[in-house]
């Protein structure tokens, strides 16, 4: 049983700043891949940033610079830290994890997704 819980989304102005958490729980034997995508509406999900285990980044779509993903692997927490925020960032935002249960089997998992909204 694993399930991921995000938090952090919010009403912010064009130029502010948020962090997203999502934190893993569950029979977890190991963590592999956690990111970060997002989705408005009627629009194509897409990858904002992942990370891996050994802490190597990836952003998407020349998002790096403005967001930054890291990870604390003692609390099963990936995090994504939002500056300089535009209006064309408002989405959900959804986490994202590869995980390993104690019974060896692995899955991909999703959360429910945060709201983040930028306007003025």
């Amino acid at each position: 049983q694993v399930q991921l819980a995000e938090s952090g989304g919010g009403l912010v102005q064009p130029g502010g700043s948020l962090r997203l958490s999502c934190v893993a729980s569950g029979s977890i034997l190991s963590i592999n891949v956690m990111g970060w995508y997002r989705q408005a509406p009627g629009k194509e999900r897409e990858l904002v940033a992942r990370i891996t285990s050994g802490g190597t980044t990836y952003y998407g779509d020349s998002r790096k610079g403005r967001f930054t993903i890291s990870r604390d692997n003692a609390k099963n927490t990936v995090y994504l830290q939002m500056s300089g925020l535009k209006p064309e960032d408002t989405a959900v935002y959804l986490c994202n994890a590869d995980i390993q249960s104690w019974d060896k089997s692995r899955s991909n998992y999703w959360g429910q997704g945060t709201q983040v909204t930028v306007s003025s």
